[in-house]
Formats: C-alpha cells, structure tokens, sequence
C-alpha cells in the first residue's frame, strides 16, 4: 500500500518494505455456526489489525481461523470462523461457500456500510456487529496500555455477577489479574505488545450460578454442577457481541465471574474467576490457548496440537531448543508411564471412602501421585492412604475451600501387581463440599532414563484420555502442563512472542521533514521493547537498525532512531530487526520490520 506524504511542497513516496507489513489492515469477517449443521450467522465485518501472514493487498488470498464456543449441553459447541482477507468480495464468497443458509441480505447490508462510512466503531475503524442480541451497557475502562490498540494485542475483562454496587470489586478484581500476568511473570516480557481494558456491564445479582443455572447477570456465567472446573456462559451470544461492539479494544475477551473459588474455560472467549488462589492460574492457561494456539500438556486431555506438541518423535519443532544436538540420545522419549488416571468430579462421604486400583508393571524406578480437591481446608478432614499408608498430605496454605493441586514423589520403584489409593473424609460437616477432582498415577525410569532437571528440554510422554501418546518440551515447567506454574516453558514462550508479533508492527511511525539548513530528517518511533523498555527485563534483548540509500548501507547511522542527512533525492529504506534470547527461531520474519521511501524533489 502506498500512501503519499506532503512536507511544504516536497512529495515523498512511502511504502513498506519487504516483510514490514506496513499499513496493510485487511477485512475480517467472522460467522457463527450452529453445531452439527452448516447454518451461520454474522457476528461481525469491518476492518481489522494487520495480519503478517496475508500476502500483499492486491492477493485474494484467505486466512481462516476457527474456535468454539464450550457448551455443558449435549448439543455440542457452537462454532466461531474468523475470515481475513484484503478482499471483501472474496470474504463473502469464502463465508457462503461454508454455509448452506443465505448471506446475501446480510452480506449486501454490511458492505454498503462500507460503500457509505458508517463508523461503526472507534479510532476511525469500521466495525460493524450483526448478530442480532442485546448488549448490555458497557462502559471501558483502561487498566494497563502499552500503544495504540490498532498496533497491539488488546485484553478485555468483562463483568459477570457484579452489582452496581460491586464496580469498584470488580476493577479491582481485574486490575489484580493484570498485575498477576503481566508484572514479573507469564506475560512480563511481551507486556509492551499488551493493552488491558476493564468493561463493566451491572449484574442483577451478584455471583455465577451452579448445578446448570445462570443467574440474572450479562453473560449468564455458571458451573454445570458443584465441581470447581469448568465456568459456561449462558448467553454467549452476548459475550461474542460486546467484545466485538468495542471494536480494536477486545482481541481476546475474558469474562470475569464474581466467584472466590475456581473455575474456567478457553474458546472463543475466556471465563475465569475472582478467586485469589486460582484466578490469575486458571486465566494464564487459558488465555495461552487463546493466543499461542496450543493444546493441552497435562495427561488425560484431548487436543494436543500447536508449538507444544508431537506425535512423533522424527517431527518434534522445539529441536532447537535442545542442547547437546549432536547427540543422538537426546532425540529419544523420556521413559514415563501413567497405569492410572481418573477425574471423579464426586463429593466425598465419610461411611465409604472413594477408592480405586491399578496395575504397576514394577519397571519404572519411581513414581508420582497427583490429585486435586477442594472443600478441604484442613490436614484433619482427609486421610490420603497408599497401600494402606496414609501420605500424609497437607493442604495449601489458606486454600480454604477452593481447589487445589497436589504431587506427592517417591523416589522408589512400585512393585509389580496389583496397588490401592483411597480417600477417607473423616469430617462429616464438609459431606456435600468436600470434593475428590483428579487422581493421576505416573511411573518414571532411572535419572538416566528421565529427566526431570528443571529447564531440561527434551521429548516428554503426555497421555491423552484414549491414552494415546504425543511429546511435550518438559517434564513439567510449563503453565500448560500444570496450572499452579506461573510461566510458560521457552517453547511456549517463543509461540507466544511469534503470535503477537503477526499482528503488530515493530515500527510504529515514520516521519519525514526538511530541516532549514536544507537537511532532511527521518525518525522513526518503535514498540518500546529492548532499550526502549519503561522497565528492564532480565532476558536478553536488542534493536538492530540499519539504514540505506539506493540499496548502499549508511554505516554511520548504524542503530539510531533519528537521522539527518543531506538534501538529495533517491530511494532510502530502514531495516530494523528485535532480538531476544526468547525467539531462536523466526522463520517468516516477524521479528523485522522496514520502510522504503522515495525522495523526488529536494527541500529547496
């Protein structure tokens, strides 16, 4: 895209270089689709940040992308599809072709909306919502920005089961799980990529609902029953068209449910809770899913796909972050095996203990027990026995009756045959709260064997809930794996940067003016990471810049933002390159951005 830019009466011809991507916002349409059918409806149309991955604007070329919407119903979930393109007519061609109802009126409306200039949205953008559902009153509030959202990756928390009386509870509930992410950890070091909005929509009654029930509240958020897991939204409808009413400020909505204990789901969107033990948890595993585009790490899932993830061990993708790989041994799986794996979900009795067997081969050298609860805030309430040896388990800290995730390592081999783990409430008062989640047995092989070094990277066994087998980076230091980590293991971490660096552009603006000595000055202002950081990060990182004139590099003004040079015409460029010890990889360029400009009079 060429825009023309005017400085007194000297005409500059701007345009990106070779992947800068500058300018360049495609379309986006995104449909809902009703499950087990091929009926849509239009969420939205209008435009959308810069996506790295299109090819220039003049391309027809399509980006299709697809999430759900979860469901606890029987009717399945709910399917969202994101179009991008440069092209509109070729959006609505793609989108009729995937459904088998008629776009055309709706379609034809939306596009005259264009034809016309109707804003629909803010900072100039056309953001058109169709979907026809009521949407609540929703005022925005800024709780952390890095830039202008439509060059970053922008975070919405939005109310559910807040009162009037309750807006201040709930900005501060957000504020706290954007300190939580952002501060030190998670999403410390890609912060400035980041915007974070707080929009509050009053809740009738305060709280989210359970046993299937939605309270009177915006997005209708509750528990499908009385386990601590996962957090539906009743009128997801209303939670697809809010984010999208506000335009560039929700890349990612998070609907934020006044609950203290755990709960949460990621799709389309993500639900999480208030609860200080589990919130900021729950909401970093999600949202990774969301951004990264990742499966699951932990044993007994279903989607093991992304960065993180492979099925065989001859097309692992995080081989480079592997050390010693002239080494032939480090490309073998590490040698693990779970006999066991059970999610309950039931509430505990004291006249008969939960119990369940499992065979053990006795090959393995040691061996792990895992389990979650909740509804026990007391060593005394539960008695964990192995064999008939109770393992003395002890609750987290001020857990109260949230849940909680707990490993309990032997360094002992398992012997062969049949073993025993049985739960034993013995306090009658929690009958009807004291609750047994997930049980989980592993076996591993000698040190030799595996290696569960913190920050060793190699093939890791995960066990999926047909017990199938795929490989993941680590044993267990990612958020992915376990939610009670805090960070994201390297390989997700460099997903995460490569993610949101398709959507932004490193350069943030470029201007051209003559000086009055008949000079000309070019600066350029970048996403402030590296040396340009509001505050330092402990990893590794720089800004490379190089300019030139007439394809000749300008060795004296290697690294600087700001130039002066002389009054001569010709075509000059900028390259400038990110560099952090977090990205080893970055094959199509998403870490570099450039401009090339033509100068064809002089100041004069």
């Amino acid at each position: 895209m060429k825009t023309l830019l005017a400085t007194g009466t000297v005409a500059f011809a701007l345009v990106a270089g070779a992947g800068a991507h500058w300018n360049s916002q495609p379309y986006q349409l995104t449909l809902r689709r009703e499950p087990n059918t091929s009926s849509c409806e239009i969420v939205s149309f209008g435009e959308a940040q810069l996506h790295k991955s299109l090819p220039p604007a003049t391309s027809g070329h399509i980006i299709r992308q697809q999430n759900v919407v979860p469901s606890a119903g029987s009717l399945g979930a709910k399917e969202i599809i994101h179009f991008l393109s440069h092209s509109t007519n070729e959006l609505w061609l793609r989108a009729q072709l995937e459904c088998l109802n008629d776009l055309s009126s709706v379609g034809q409306s939306a596009r005259n909306g264009f034809q016309t200039q109707v804003p629909f949205g803010d900072q100039g953008i056309l953001y058109g919502t169709l979907l026809d559902v009521p949407i609540p009153p929703l005022e925005v509030v800024s709780l952390l920005q890095s830039g202008q959202s439509d060059n970053r990756i922008d975070l919405a928390f939005f109310s559910d089961g807040y009162t009037i009386r309750e807006r201040d509870k709930f900005l501060d509930d957000a504020m706290r799980l954007v300190t939580d992410l952002s501060a030190n950890q998670t999403f410390a070091t890609v912060r400035p990529l980041l915007n974070f909005w707080a929009v509050f929509s009053p809740s009738q009654e305060s709280g989210v609902g359970v046993n299937g029930k939605a309270k009177r509240t915006p997005f209708g958020l509750y528990r499908d029953g009385t386990e601590l897991r996962g957090l539906y939204a009743n009128n997801s409808d209303v939670a697809l068209m809010a984010c999208a009413s506000i335009g560039n400020k929700c890349n990612y909505a998070i609907l934020l449910g006044n609950d203290p204990l755990y709960g949460g789901l990621g799709g389309e969107y993500t639900t999480t809770t208030a609860s200080l033990a589990n919130g900021a948890l729950v909401l970093r595993h999600e949202i990774g899913h969301s951004i990264i585009d990742v499966g699951e790490e932990y044993d007994g899932g279903y989607a093991y796909f992304g960065v993180n993830a492979a099925h065989n061990l001859s097309a692992v993708t995080w081989t480079h972050w592997l050390e010693h790989q002239e080494d032939d041994d480090i490309f073998r799986a590490q040698r693990s095996v779970m006999p066991m794996q059970a999610y309950p979900w039931t509430l505990l009795s004291t006249t008969q203990p939960w119990s369940i067997s499992f065979l053990s081969s006795g090959n393995y050298a040691r061996h792990l027990i895992k389990f979650s609860l909740s509804g026990l805030p007391d060593r005394r309430d539960l008695d964990i026995l192995f064999d008939g040896v109770d393992l003395h388990w002890a609750p987290r800290k001020d857990i109260g009756f949230d849940r909680w995730h707990y490993d309990v390592f032997e360094d002992t081999s398992l012997s062969a045959g049949s073993h025993e783990i049985s739960f034993v409430l013995k306090n009658s008062a929690l009958e009807g709260s004291a609750q047994l989640c997930s049980v989980e047995i592993l076996e591993y092989g000698t040190e030799a064997e595996f290696n569960a070094t913190f920050n060793h990277y190699g093939m890791f066994p995960t066990f999926s809930l047909d017990n199938e087998t795929s490989y993941r980076p680590t044993n267990d230091d990612c958020l992915m794996r376990s939610v009670t980590k805090p960070n994201f293991c390297k390989v997700c971490l460099e997903g995460l940067w490569l993610s949101l660096l398709k959507r932004i552009d490193l350069i943030e603006e470029f201007r051209i003016t003559c000086e009055r000595d008949h000079h000309r000055s070019f600066k350029v202002d970048l996403v402030p990471l590296a040396e340009f950081r509001e505050s330092p990060v402990s990893s590794e990182e720089s800004y490379r810049i190089a300019w030139s004139k007439d394809g000749k590099v300008l060795p004296q003004f290697a690294n600087m933002t700001h130039i002066d040079v002389s009054d001569e015409v010709g075509t000059y460029r900028v390259d400038v390159q990110f560099l952090t010890e977090e990205v080893r990889v970055d094959k199509d360029g998403l870490l570099s951005a450039s401009r090339s400009f033509t100068v064809t009079e002089t100041c004069a």
